[in-house]
């Protein structure tokens, strides 16, 4: 089982007077969450059976359930759809029982074959205005820490009034802390008009992939935001802007067209929304968050999302840290203990046991690829 995790409140804390109001309000909002992805930063606790979303790397409950609880102080259960594979849904499912309400859960958008979230948002904007010609759509990652909700709602707010009454595709920016090297930024362009006290909103002069650290810190400096991969726009406008920039989708529409969407997955190339939409669109805008945010991206995010002890530690499970600081455990099985030793991430999980510095948690991909199959998959250790 997983550690029993401590941290930030329970997301649901502040969610009540928000539960009743979008259903009635805005009967044309949609929201879907990006839920498949293995999250291999988080090898050996998450594999492609449990994908990080499945696990409390956030609070107390798998991430999925955070994500959903948060959109559906957006949207009600039935205008709200996770996009993930077959072989995604039954755990998901699973995990959205843990805690949850009695409320009917969110359906299930199958994808046929994984293609980047450039297919995949299109297939689903491609859904929502084939049924709601009216629908805006919000997009969710399932991995994500925010709080408080309620500056998110007001933040989501404001993009959805951009998105519908100035026809643009917005996405929300993180004011950067740090010179992360593992996000993308964007550089603010025009300022866009707005009422007293509503979160501050430019057109997107460009956006710009991540950087080395040294361009990173010249980035915080010159007032470059984070992209945080949540987007709102009107699902119609979406498809135009696939239809004049994106012509490697575009051209499989027509598919979409006639409802072959398994023929749609596997002509439509693999390739991010970013790239075939938002780099090349004049309509792309940001609006600046009034919330804590995290991607909850490596191991070392952990030192950010949960408490630590007096000397930075985090540690879930049964484990101890003595003499040592800033160090992250996670232990699953069995015990873990830390003596004299400062910055590392040590995780137990199954029959594996992960050593490795902070600094280097974001390069478990490269890791992975490194290591004989039976290694990287315990499943296949007798035949590897």
């Amino acid at each position: 089982m997983p550690p029993s995790p401590t941290g930030p409140p329970d997301p649901r804390s502040d969610a009540p007077e928000a539960r009743t109001s979008p259903d009635s309000r805005d009967p044309h909002l949609h929201a879907v969450i990006l839920a498949g992805g293995i999250g291999s930063r988080f090898w050996p606790a998450s594999t492609p059976d449990r994908p990080k979303q499945l696990l409390p790397l956030a609070s107390a409950r798998p991430l999925i359930r955070d994500t959903v609880d948060r959109a559906l102080g957006l949207v009600p259960e039935r205008r709200l759809h996770l996009l993930a594979g077959a072989h995604l849904t039954a755990p998901l499912a699973a995990a959205l029982e843990e805690g949850g309400d009695s409320g009917a859960p969110p359906s299930f958008w199958v994808e046929p074959r994984a293609r980047g979230t450039g297919p995949v948002l299109t297939w689903a904007a491609h859904r929502i205005a084939r049924d709601d010609p009216d629908g805006v759509m919000i997009s969710l990652h399932s991995d994500h820490a925010i709080e408080p909700e309620s500056a998110f709602r007001t933040t989501v707010a404001r993009a959805v009034a951009l998105a519908r009454h100035d026809d643009l595709l917005l996405t929300v920016a993180i004011p950067p802390d740090r010179p992360e090297t593992g996000y993308g930024y964007l550089r603010p362009g025009d300022s866009i008009p707005g009422e007293p006290g509503a979160p501050a909103a430019w057109k997107v002069g460009s956006f710009v992939e991540k950087p080395d650290r040294e361009t990173a810190q010249a980035y915080l400096e010159r007032g470059y935001l984070w992209n945080s991969g949540i987007f709102v726009w009107r699902a119609r406008r979406f498809l135009a802007e696939v239809r004049l920039h994106a012509p490697e989708i575009a051209e499989h529409l027509p598919l979409l067209d006639r409802g072959e969407e398994e023929r749609f997955f596997e002509r439509v190339p693999h390739i991010s929304v970013d790239e075939a939409v938002l780099e090349r669109s004049g309509r792309v805008a940001a609006v600046e968050a009034g919330f804590r945010w995290d991607d909850v991206g490596t191991w070392d995010a952990l030192a950010r999302t949960r408490r630590g002890d007096g000397g930075g530690n985090v540690v879930e499970g049964r484990g101890s840290v003595v003499t040592g600081r800033r160090n992250v455990v996670w232990a699953e099985e069995g015990s873990v203990v830390l003596f004299g030793v400062d910055d590392l991430v040590v995780v137990r999980s199954g029959e594996t046991t992960l050593v490795t510095h902070r600094d280097r948690a974001g390069e478990l991909k490269s890791l992975l690829e490194a290591l004989p199959p039976g290694l990287r998959d315990p499943s296949r250790r007798d035949g590897g």
